[in-house]
């Protein structure tokens, strides 16, 4: 073979070996804008998609089969429990702090609630308080996006039911948020972490949450406030707790002692809990049985 003839086969030879080991061009980018239009035909999970791998609840009933969270939230013993406490929801006004997916709000308009005024913060909570409304048919519930403690400030709308689940743990200042809420109802369900030293103790990855301890004083009610800190759980997109980075805490005693100083002279208490693996719990239905609702403190 020719000298010229060699090369030129060598030349092809490395050409064809380098197209065979060439990597395939890469799929071109759609422009962001696209990135958030549907596909396929309308159903209930494209809806829930919006917020896949963030959603805390399970729906319930036909919805079931449906992928979103695991907490069946939607079919929960605690509201159950706490409208036979607090004399049913059936024809009544009720106000819900912290709906985060509607769960409960959905219970409480299915136990006859005149109207559900819900108050959420989060806005991604919030959108996903819309998709359940939609999804499921409400019509006696509005979904407010907002801070709950300007809400209460601001507007004097007295309801016969207010219901703060898992709400009070997440405050910076509990005792404020009672108070508001003593002036807007006499009925009332609270479901609540509370701090416990000994339990806590028993809860290493509760109890390294907390950094300190320090006295608090709400217009002469004297407690103590426990800061508990949200560290990683500030990273998920479907982060469900307070505004800040901290909130406090406070004892079973004193929030016991500082509903009745507010006025609830009937307190039950029901799903106790002091080894819950998120921290002690418990919930309390609160009656004032008398008429006259104290100012705001």
């Amino acid at each position: 073979m020719l000298p010229q003839a060699h090369a030129l086969k060598n030349r092809l030879k490395a050409a064809w070996t380098a197209f065979r080991n060439q990597e395939p061009p890469a799929a071109p980018l759609l422009p962001v804008a696209l990135n958030y239009y549907v596909r396929s035909a309308p159903c209930p999970q494209n809806a829930l998609d919006i917020f896949q791998g963030e959603w805390s609840s399970a729906l319930p009933g036909e919805h079931a089969s449906l992928r979103a969270g695991e907490s069946r939230l939607f079919e929960d013993d605690r509201i159950t429990w706490a409208a036979e406490a607090l004399g049913g929801f059936e024809g009544r006004t009720v106000l819900e702090l912290g709906p985060l997916e509607g769960g409960h709000t959905y219970m409480i308009e299915k136990l006859g609630a005149a109207s559900v005024v819900a108050v959420e913060a989060n806005v991604r909570a919030y959108l996903k308080c819309l998709i359940t409304k939609e999804l499921l048919g409400l019509r006696r519930c509005r979904f407010l996006c907002g801070d709950l403690m300007e809400y209460l400030r601001t507007d004097p709308t007295r309801f016969d039911i207010c219901i703060a689940s898992g709400v009070l743990y997440h405050m910076r200042r509990p005792v404020d948020l009672l108070a508001l809420l003593a002036a807007r109802t006499d009925r009332l369900f609270l479901w609540t972490h509370y701090y416990d030293p000994a339990a806590i103790a028993r809860n290493g990855p509760v109890a390294e949450r907390f950094t300190g301890s320090a006295p608090a004083d709400h217009a002469g009610f004297r407690h103590t406030l426990h800061r508990y800190e949200y560290r990683q759980a500030l990273e998920w997109n479907g982060f469900c707790g307070g505004s800040e980075s901290y909130s406090h805490w406070m004892e079973r005693e004193a929030i016991l002692a500082c509903l009745r100083w507010l006025g609830f002279d009937e307190l039950r208490i029901g799903f106790e809990d002091p080894d819950f693996p998120h921290g002690p719990c418990f919930g309390v239905a609160a009656l004032r049985r008398q008429s006259s609702a104290p100012s705001v403190r």
